[in-house]
């Protein structure tokens, strides 16, 4: 006996591809265009193998459908599908007890993939839970397939409290996944506490850490908590951890181990409950390899690691953070948002952005300010980007070169075919025009359809659609 699975959307051409998608997979499908019909559906007793859910809907809402079937005996696995894909929907997703989450728009085949990774857990265990409830609503933005797997990591991190490690570039938002971590953790209603080792100098940063006591050191006039006893019951954030000095790392090591310390100058024990989360730009393998970072304390801190994208691996999302940053500026100013030419957009998306989303936000600002209209146009971008190498092009330093002039050559081209006596000429060029592009940008991404697709500004299934059109078929690198 097949499979049964439930599909509930009040789109119906989304309820129409997923049904002949799951079919063709071997699985019985039922569409319902509303939560309602389908929870009249399961009162009569139809009892699905899994169910595919969106979030907006009229009436019962995809949310709110899952979390009255939570409380039901044996629920099988939801898999919440929204086009609202931000941290906030995929984290309230976890959450209510979903199994995954399925941003929109979505591949075909990873929907069916994950349908069957449903089933499998189903058929493996007829019982499962997940998550917690969303706080304040964080700067984490962003749509591309790295982004959603950070989003995911924090849903499925939401009822924890266990140490996390942090790595990405300089600027790409370190602290705001720490403080998203807190945020939606059991931890949220008490302190989260942020330290930058490096911005510590080395004599002030064990009592920074561990407080003092009076008369401890020259000035001390006065005992002062550390930020382990501030932090108390909440989160410790330390930022940088990698900096930290040697002979500290010792002391951190032995609060991770046993939860107590000694203020500087102190004699008591002092017992604290902290959640640690740490990050750093470095390589902490590296470091520990050349005996500047204990390897021991490494493996404390390494039990939970994830990675924050550099800006560059994810192009696509920065008409996103531009809008955002661009009302925000101009909240902050007091001036009406500024827009975005499309060419300004496309140069943004092609640059390397070293300082990633950190010197986005700071560009938007000077733009806001710098700009003399309401349009931002090339001209109006700092000198400093106007010469920046651009994202795909050579890694060498220096001003970027002008592109060739290739509008004239089509010009040409398209009077000597005129010439001819021609006609119908864009039923000629134009899918001579889609080969080029398609072939250079599975080139440029060595066969990757999903990123083929994104260079492209397309979705993969349209590439799919198109590759077959064009008798581009090809094995697909994965």
């Amino acid at each position: 006996m097949n499979a049964n699975i439930w599909v509930i959307d009040d789109d119906d051409s989304i309820r129409w591809v997923l049904e002949r998608a799951l079919n063709r997979a071997g699985l019985d499908v039922r569409g319902f265009e509303s939560a309602d019909s389908a929870w009249s559906a399961l009162e009569a007793g139809d009892n699905p193998d899994t169910i595919l859910a969106d979030v907006r809907m009229p009436g019962l809402n995809g949310l709110d459908f899952l979390a009255r079937l939570r409380e039901q005996p044996d629920p099988p696995p939801v898999i919440i599908m929204t086009a609202f894909s931000d941290l906030e929907s995929a984290v309230s997703a976890y959450q209510t007890g979903a199994f995954e989450y399925l941003p929109k728009p979505f591949d075909l085949e990873e929907a069916v993939g994950l349908v069957q990774r449903a089933l499998q857990a189903r058929r493996e265990s007829l019982s499962s839970g997940s998550a917690a409830e969303s706080a304040a609503p964080t700067a984490l933005i962003g749509e591309a397939p790295a982004m959603q797997e950070l989003f995911r990591a924090i849903g499925r991190l939401s009822r924890s409290n266990i140490t996390v490690l942090v790595n990405g570039e300089s600027g790409t938002g370190k602290e705001l996944v720490a403080r998203a971590l807190h945020q939606h953790s059991p931890r949220a209603s008490q302190p989260l506490i942020a330290l930058n080792t490096a911005a510590i100098p080395k004599d002030l940063l064990e009592s920074e850490l561990f407080g003092h006591e009076r008369g401890a050191f020259t000035g001390a006039s006065q005992g002062r908590k550390g930020r382990f006893e501030q932090a108390d019951g909440g989160t410790l954030f330390l930022d940088e951890i990698g900096d930290m000095p040697f002979d500290l790392q010792t002391r951190l090591l032995r609060v991770l181990s046993d939860g107590t310390f000694y203020r500087v100058g102190g004699h008591t024990p002092i017992r604290v409950d902290v959640r640690i989360i740490a990050a750093t730009h470095q390589n902490l393998e590296d470091r520990v390899a050349a005996g500047l970072f204990r390897e021991d304390l490494f493996h404390r801190l390494n039990v939970i690691r994830i990675q924050v994208p550099a800006l560059r691996d994810r192009p696509e999302d920065i008409p996103l953070l531009v809008r955002h940053f661009m009302q925000e500026a101009a909240r902050d100013l007091g001036v009406d948002a500024k827009v975005m030419r499309p060419e300004v957009m496309a140069e943004l998306q092609a640059m390397r952005w070293p300082g990633n989303v950190r010197q986005l936000e700071n560009t938007c600002r000077w733009l806001t300010v710098m700009a003399s209209g309401r349009e931002v146009h090339l001209e109006d971008l700092p000198p400093e980007l106007r010469t920046q190498p651009a994202r795909t092009g050579s890694t060498q330093e220096g001003p970027a070169q002008p592109a060739h002039d290739w509008t004239s050559d089509l010009a040409e081209q398209a009077r000597a075919h005129w010439r001819t006596g021609s006609r119908d000429l864009l039923s000629v060029v134009q899918p001579q025009f889609e080969r080029t592009l398609i072939l250079e940008a599975l080139n440029v991404t060595d066969g990757h359809r999903q990123q083929a697709a994104a260079l492209l500004g397309w979705g993969r299934n349209t590439l799919t659609r198109k590759i077959q059109e064009l008798g581009l078929d090809q094995p697909e690198t994965h």
